[in-house]
């Protein structure tokens, strides 16, 4: 089943001489739990592309669809609810709070959004990222490979539709790299995740079910 799809998708930056196309018509469908990784060099379009998948710009033409439902036809703010509930993200700075523990990190989107954790489901998922003797802690006393796993439990905790990783690996030296990727990809598996990846690093890549290719703001190869 089609979880997430963009029919004809534009952004564009600027006019006349100054236009850049970021993304020049982009048709991309991605199935229920499937792992994509997105693939391109610097300025390709690859991470306008991962915003607008998430809602976190508006395209200037084109649809973005999730479970079939078109989601730049809600507002500013129902798309902010839509994007706390339905999108998981990981970004390569991790963006923890600081001033919060690993736990009060984690559980913070159901907070923001007022609903009440699921404690068994959210154990589970500390336990197999193997985050139990961190919950006390704060981001300054973990590695980066720490805190990218504290990412993607909070990513995880809202029961997401999709996840959505930008260079998530990006600040990992090559052996945190492959063990954070690993544990990403048995989460999304064991989870029931669908994840789509940004990344440079065709190493990288290779993890994912299937690699998309994109240059020049168009998909190339997927």
């Amino acid at each position: 089943m089609t979880v997430l799809q963009t029919q004809n998708l534009h952004k564009v930056y600027g006019a006349g001489d100054t236009e850049v196309r970021a993304l020049d018509g982009v048709d991309l469908a991605v199935e229920s739990d499937e792992f994509v990784a997105v693939v391109g060099t610097s300025g390709s379009g690859k991470s306008t592309l991962l915003h607008m998948l998430g809602g976190l710009d508006r395209p200037t033409s084109g649809k973005v669809y999730v479970d079939g439902g078109d989601i730049f036809s809600l507002g500013d703010d129902a798309l902010t609810i839509f994007r706390r509930r339905r999108i998981g993200f990981v970004f390569q700075a991790y963006n923890l709070v600081p001033v919060l523990s690993v736990y009060e990190n984690i559980v913070l989107p159901i907070e923001l959004d007022g609903g009440s954790v699921d404690k068994p489901y959210v154990s589970e998922i500390i336990h197999t990222l193997g985050l139990e003797n961190k919950l006390a802690s704060l981001p300054n006393q973990l590695s980066g490979g720490q805190q990218q796993r504290v990412a993607i439990a909070r990513a995880l905790v809202a029961k997401p539709a999709i996840m959505l990783a930008d260079e998530p690996t990006g600040n990992l030296d090559s052996r945190t790299s492959q063990d954070v990727l690993a544990l990403m990809k048995v989460t999304g598996e064991k989870f029931g995740q669908t994840i789509v990846m940004i990344t440079h690093n065709e190493e990288v890549a290779q993890l994912a079910h299937r690699i998309v290719r994109i240059e020049d703001g168009r998909i190339v190869h997927s």
